[in-house]
């Protein structure tokens, strides 16, 4: 048979090559945008499993932090009060490690110097000093009413709440806190020990410490010399 293709069977097939080739096209492109796609979908969940990874070990890294710093908090009160059961120890250093990382100019290791003195070295959560403060951080009642009302703390009088070594803590760090921020580091805690108006003269003072109560002169060096003592 030698029919001759003629010139519209011929545009025919023309326009069905055509149309398979587009089909054909359209199949690859499908094809290759399926793969694409979930290339991209395998590619964000690796990187989900990578920012997963990386939030886990800082999480373990910060409660590997926090840990040391409460065993060490324990360590240091079981040196000094004996007496005091493990469950106290553990809700203080808990408490005192929380503060750290409230106040960005307080670490474990100044806030242990300060009860530490404070306490006659007894950590103590009732004991009282002979004018009159209270607790671990030695908080007048006055000074405390204050405070708690700030910290929203309801006062129950000054026994319930400045004997409560968690209140005790938090109302005491705020304030030393606050007078750290104004005075600097030794200003703070001749403000914490004598008073903001006789640290503000020994400040403009250029540091004259007969400016200072005698107390106060002894109290800052001595709660200094316990901080570097804890961090080394």
């Amino acid at each position: 048979m030698n029919a001759k293709i003629g010139p519209f069977v011929g545009l025919l097939l023309k326009k069905g090559i055509s149309v398979v080739f587009m089909v054909l096209l359209f199949v690859s492109l499908m094809s290759f945008t399926a793969d694409t796609y979930r290339m991209e979908q395998q590619e964000r969940r690796v990187q989900q499993w990578i920012d997963w990874a990386q939030d886990f070990r800082d999480v373990v890294r910060v409660d590997s932090v926090r840990q040391a710093a409460i065993d060490k908090v324990v360590q240091l009160i079981g040196k000094y009060n004996r007496r005091m059961s493990r469950e106290e120890k553990l809700a203080i250093a808990n408490e005192i490690y929380r503060m750290s990382v409230k106040y960005d100019n307080l670490d474990i290791d100044l806030i242990c110097a300060t009860i530490t003195h404070e306490t006659a070295f007894t950590w103590r959560t009732d004991i009282v000093s002979p004018v009159g403060a209270m607790g671990l951080m030695q908080i007048m009642p006055h000074t405390g009413y204050y405070l708690s009302r700030h910290e929203g703390i309801k006062w129950t009088g000054a026994t319930k709440v400045l004997f409560n070594p968690i209140y005790n803590i938090r109302m005491g760090c705020r304030y030393l806190s606050t007078l750290i921020e104004l005075y600097e580091v030794d200003g703070g805690l001749a403000a914490y020990n004598g008073g903001e108006r006789r640290a503000a003269r020994w400040l403009a003072s250029g540091r004259n410490n007969q400016v200072l109560f005698e107390e106060t002169r002894e109290y800052v060096p001595a709660v200094l010399r316990l901080y570097n003592t804890y961090k080394n």
